[in-house]
């Protein structure tokens, strides 16, 4: 089974696809006071949650998502249709680091994606090729809470901690307008959700799909439970281009 599709599933519950809650999310959005008409760009959009809610806020704004995944694309565009957005979003199946674009972006997003960039500087230099002069960019990037054992850093990847996270998000021009780290809560809200899906997934398609299925969902939840919990944070940053 395709590991592409059974994030897909997994995220089924909650679309915003982080540890983030919707309260929080379009706090997040109100703050960034996009204009009318604003023109938004989404990197490694997944089921384009983000952008979506992003739409619902401001009725004039018009966004482009970008993924590689087929999957999260399609709902992406079921959800957009169910909502009424299908005409602002246009999605693109293309790996973020070959998408161009002819005008610049009022706000550029990339949450949970900056491997594409090879982590959070490549991906502010890449951002900073989109956005207008004084625009915006909303980045979600994970920090390390603690300091991890050996192991969790070669399961999750090497990060610095909450303030090396903002040094680095800045170091390309960028400042830092307005922040918000996820709490222990909307990480349990987000792992229960992503676990618990495709358990029930699993138990409802019996068979080869449904046992790989439920061995990814196990296998996650071992890591995060003995793992990476209270260990690993979560910050979105909502930056200006100086």
């Amino acid at each position: 089974m395709d590991r592409d599709l059974i994030s897909t599933i997994a995220h089924r519950d909650h679309p915003i696809a982080t540890p983030i809650t919707p309260g929080n999310l379009d706090r997040l959005l109100r703050r960034a006071a996009l204009p009318e008409r604003a023109r938004i760009l989404d990197l490694g959009c997944g089921e384009g949650e983000w952008s979506l809610r992003a739409l619902e806020l401001v009725p004039s704004a018009t966004a482009d998502g970008v993924d590689i995944s087929p999957s999260a694309l399609s709902a992406a565009e079921k959800s957009a249709a169910t909502r009424g957005l299908s005409d602002r979003l246009s999605l693109h199946r293309v790996p973020a680091t070959e998408f161009s674009a002819s005008e610049p972006y009022d706000l550029v997003l990339c949450v949970g994606a900056t491997h594409a960039f090879e982590g959070l500087a490549g991906t502010m230099e890449t951002v900073a090729k989109f956005v207008r002069p004084g625009g915006l960019a909303l980045v979600g990037e994970g920090f390390w809470e603690r300091t991890p054992t050996s192991e969790m850093v070669a399961e999750i990847g090497e990060y610095p901690d909450l303030a090396g996270t903002v040094a680095a998000a800045e170091s390309g021009g960028w400042l830092t307008v307005y922040a918000h780290v996820s709490t222990l809560a909307e990480w349990d809200e987000y792992e229960w959700s992503w676990t618990g899906t495709l358990a029930r997934w699993a138990a409802a398609n019996p068979g080869p799909d449904g046992e790989q299925a439920l061995a990814v969902a196990r296998e996650h939840r071992e890591m995060w439970l003995n793992g990476y919990r209270g260990a690993l944070g979560f910050v979105s940053l909502l930056l200006q281009r100086v």
